[in-house]
């Protein structure tokens, strides 16, 4: 196809490319926007006006250098195999065909998306979103040949995108509400996506009917809708094979289907849990599950959260050590979707695992939180230290609470024959080194550990460690 009335290059080499705020022209969505969106939408033929590109608010060339503005992306399709199913899967291309665009970054999905224009390719002409909506109708046309008609709305007037949003945070809804009726048990297949290989090689999305894509974007019956009529895709058929552990979430098809998929680098991977060989992670996911080992808790953050959580980092610190297709034990990229599945982190024990969460992801899953430990997880509203965490966990009796053995307990200084002292681990303990998500994890099995003096303290935030 050709893009030569385009001023910049289009192409896959610049899939992965980052805009970097120093380089950036102007910012749509992102974190600086609480309302911004994008929205695939089914059609009969009649209601699509084909190829046509409608742009409400200011263009990119009517906004100033270095700016931020709300943004809504509604495709409008229609073909005789076009179907509801296939919307969440149209979608979700948005991410790979606008970052096809030489210096155009597109970032997460649904509510959250992120799109930056660096200052060279504006300079080299792309100065409107008409050419982004070229270039995504002759994408969506080649790649998807099932669309026969197409329609692309940008919006950039914040009132308009206050208007839209509503609906569309429905629309996610229904779709959402219709995937829940199944069962991991009750298929035969899961499917796969490679969308977000370009940010991180070795991601594999593994999408069951209770595990959403870390995205939040794509259900079992979208990933179904996709591998059918395109099987070829980025979204593919993962049939289970032998069932290692139920309970774990471990077959013997999705162990290959990693392999092959991120060229050997993870090989076994566990659905269900946060710690023992967990889902990888790339760098869409809606929220992060992470370790407060303080408390031995899970917390959770979205990426919609402002400022610091309550071990002391933002969501952007965390997710920059979650990221890149890794499996970083104690730091999960999750879907919003996930946390309403009677599988959630299973193996970890669920919702009674859960310490902390924002108080606006609570309220949009709390119907789905078990009526024993809805009250007893803390909010940014009840705990913003890991010291008032802790009180609140032992005021309102956490199931972790009872977890809690003392590490004063279980590490004693005793003498050896020869009248040395050393430090008797008993049983297993472990311990990290280095940085969230990185460095060392040392595990120490029945050691004797020789030193002058043990100390062992706990630190809240602010505190030197010694």
């Amino acid at each position: 196809m050709s893009f030569e009335d385009i001023p910049v290059d289009i192409g896959v080499v610049y899939e992965g490319e980052r805009v970097r705020g120093k380089d950036m022209f102007v910012e749509l969505g992102g974190p600086k926007m609480e309302q911004k969106f994008e929205l695939a939408i089914a059609r009969d033929m009649s209601e699509v006006e084909d190829e046509k590109i409608e742009i409400i608010g200011p263009d990119l060339k009517d906004m100033e250098e270095g700016s931020y503005h709300p943004l809504g992306i509604v495709i409008q399709v229609a073909g005789e195999q076009i179907e509801p199913d296939l919307e969440g899967v149209i979608e979700r291309r948005l991410h790979e065909y606008v970052n096809f665009v030489e210096g155009m970054m597109h970032l997460n999905q649904r509510y959250d998306i992120w799109i930056r224009l660096n200052k060279k390719s504006f300079e080299k002409g792309f100065n409107s979103l008409e050419y982004l909506g070229k270039v995504l109708i002759r994408l969506y046309k080649s790649e998807m040949n099932i669309i026969e008609k197409i329609q692309v709305t940008f919006i950039t007037d914040p009132k308009v995108v206050g208007e839209r949003y509503d609906d569309a945070i429905t629309r996610y809804n229904q779709r959402d509400e219709r995937a829940r009726g199944l069962s991991d048990a009750e298929v035969d297949t899961f499917y796969g996506c490679s969308l977000c290989q370009s940010f991180a090689p070795t991601h594999v999305c593994t999408i069951t009917p209770q595990r959403y894509a870390n995205c939040g974007a794509i259900s079992w019956f979208d990933g179904r809708a996709a591998a059918r009529v395109d099987p070829k895709g980025p979204l593919y058929a993962i049939p289970k094979g032998d069932t290692i552990d139920e309970f774990r979430g471990e077959y013997t098809g999705v162990n290959q289907a990693y392999t092959e998929k991120s060229l050997g680098k993870v090989n076994s991977v566990a659905l269900y849990s946060a710690f023992e060989k967990p889902h990888t992670s790339c760098g869409c996911f809606e929220a992060i599950a992470f370790v407060i080992p303080e408390v031995d808790g899970l917390g959770i953050v979205h990426r919609d959260f402002k400022g610091d959580t309550v071990n002391g980092l933002p969501f952007s610190s965390m997710a920059d050590s979650t990221a890149g297709g890794r499996q970083i034990p104690g730091f999960h990229g999750i879907a919003i979707e996930y946390m309403r599945s009677p599988k959630f982190l299973q193996v970890d024990d669920g919702w009674n695992r859960i310490v902390w969460l924002p108080e606006s992801i609570k309220e949009r899953v709390l119907e789905f939180i078990p009526d024993e430990v809805r009250d007893k997880i803390s909010t940014e509203n009840d705990a913003m230290t890991i010291g008032d965490l802790k009180t609140f966990l032992k005021e309102k009796n956490h199931p972790v609470a009872e977890r809690w053995v003392d590490l004063e307990d279980e590490v004693t200084m005793v003498a050896d024959e020869a009248g040395s002292d050393y430090v008797s681990v008993p049983g297993e303990m472990t311990a990290m080194v280095g940085g969230i998500g990185g460095g060392l994890e040392i595990v120490f099995k029945n050691a004797k550990i020789y030193a002058e003096k043990v100390i062992i303290r706990k630190t809240g935030k602010g505190e030197k460690k010694k």
